[in-house]
């Protein structure tokens, strides 16, 4: 499980240690850790250029004990003094190793930029003279290294107020900070690198986690020389319509490609007819009228995707609420649970999966501030709700009351394409109905359906019926990573 952590956090431990270290241990521990790193970015540092942007804080002493050691194997190393004070003994050290101030012109014929400006502590928009150097460091050629964050993310939350640092690597002391793991904030930060500096048995709780290969390898059902499809999992599905065929016939896909032992379709003529042609393994149910009183046994159902938010869509949803077993809630599902939101209280387990524009209507909110501040949002919905929420985008965030929020990182921007979300519904659903909770059927669909966009992307364009095929391929990754 990769675990991260609030600033507050990260400095009650820092305190903690610190207090039985010499004084400057720390520093020193992830001054070494940057070098390194900047180092191997390099590749041969000397006769390099080394541009540090120095802040008044801790990172910028950092940036200036790294510099100290690149300067000492030979690099030119120009630091920009950004803040109201400076490191002294940094600069000192940076000095005697033949380092030296800079302007901010050095930036230009930079192989290196080491953004050591504001710490984890901060918040807000980046004041002057930081936000101009962040411009000119972000527009200049060569790559930046990050210290613990990028200069203008939050730490905590991953919100970006205007200008930012858009780092190739951040090098991140002790733990990983949860807006390193959080869009906007994941977007600026690049490869992240993790110096250890002895912070682990002093850390809490979590603030947010990600699953690994590993964990998903774990909490994938597996089936038994008992099982049978029933044993394995019946899932309903109820989703398309005369407009949107295609849906349905995604949502079945994958879960039948997630390991459902059963998947029972209801639905009207036209996507029946789709779904029958596609999946001959599916049991299906033509929906004469808004009930599925005939659609048999289920232990879980996903509803919505093209299904419509016409009356008699309204009702088959009404109907499928009132089950007595946990429900996804997708796309036309969420854009009816939206109007009337007393559906959603049921006493069973249920996930939503929204993007931002249907949590915007879920909540009232602002799409664009639900985008800002993904991790808040989510957090809001799940308690507002009483419900499990996987809020799609380009960082899944996973949130249920009273459990660390996880995120999911793997994934291809080419998964921005019509139907993957139908896909995702029937794997997460699939999970569901082989007794996953919401919240491991959630974070597990996330990262299966990300690694299933790489596989079948490829570096290319791809379709949701091409993702959806790339679900088993998905799974035998998993497990072949943790043989």
């Amino acid at each position: 499980m990769k675990t991260a952590y609030t600033a507050d956090q990260i400095r009650a431990a820092e305190h903690v240690l610190m207090a039985k270290l010499p004084p400057g241990t720390l520093m020193q521990r992830a001054a070494a850790g940057l070098a390194a790193v900047c180092a191997d970015l390099l590749g041969r540092v000397y006769g390099k250029r080394v541009v540090l942007l120095v802040g008044s804080g801790d990172n910028g002493g950092d940036a200036l004990y790294a510099g100290e050691r690149l300067a000492r194997r030979g690099a030119w190393v120009g630091a920009i003094l950004a803040g109201s004070k400076t490191h002294e003994a940094g600069l000192e050290a940076l000095r005697r190793a033949g380092g030296r101030v800079a302007d901010p012109a050095a930036l230009d014929g930079a192989d290196l930029i080491v953004d050591g400006l504001v710490g984890i502590g901060a918040t807000g928009a980046l004041r002057e003279p930081y936000r101009e150097l962040v411009e000119e460091a972000n527009a200049a050629r060569a790559p930046i290294v990050a210290v613990d964050v990028p200069s203008g993310v939050d730490a905590s939350s991953g919100q970006v107020h205007g200008t930012a640092v858009h780092a190739r690597v951040t090098v991140t002391m002790g733990a990983y900070k949860t807006g390193l793991l959080v869009d906007p904030g994941a977007a600026c930060a690049g490869t992240i690198e993790l110096v250890d500096i002895g912070l682990g048995s002093y850390l809490p709780d979590p603030d947010v986690a990600g699953l690994t290969a590993g964990d998903v390898d774990i909490l994938l059902p597996r089936p038994g020389k008992e099982s049978d499809k029933y044993r394995r999992g019946v899932l309903g599905v109820a989703a398309g319509s005369d407009l949107y065929t295609g849906a349905a016939v995604l949502a079945v896909g994958g879960a039948l490609r997630a390991g459902a032992g059963m998947v029972r379709y209801a639905g009207p003529s036209a996507p029946v007819a789709q779904v029958r042609a596609h999946w001959p393994e599916a049991v299906i149910t033509q929906l004469e009228r808004p009930s599925i009183e005939d659609v048999g046994r289920v232990q879980a159902w996903v509803l919505g995707p093209g299904l419509g938010t016409d009356d008699w869509a309204h009702e088959v949803a009404a109907r499928v609420l009132e089950s007595h077993v946990p429900v996804l809630i997708d796309a036309d599902g969420l854009t009816l649970v939206a109007k009337e939101r007393s559906l959603l209280f049921r006493s069973v387990p249920t996930l939503i999966t929204p993007h931002a524009g249907e949590l915007a209507r879920l909540l009232r909110a602002d799409r664009d501030d639900i985008e800002a501040a993904r991790l808040e949002y989510t957090r809001r919905a799940a308690a507002e709700l009483g419900v499990t929420v996987l809020l799609k985008g380009s960082t899944t965030v996973v949130a249920e009351e009273s459990r660390p929020v996880r995120v999911n990182g793997t994934g291809t921007s080419w998964l921005a394409a019509g139907g993957t979300g139908d896909v995702l519904s029937g794997v997460a659903g699939a999970l569901l109905a082989q007794g996953l909770s919401c919240y491991d059927a959630a974070s597990c669909a996330a990262y299966l359906h990300g690694v299933a966009g790489r596989l079948a992307a490829d570096g290319a364009p791809l379709t949701a019926a091409d993702v959806a095929t790339a679900i088993p391929a998905a799974i035998r990754a998993v497990s072949a990573d943790n043989p």
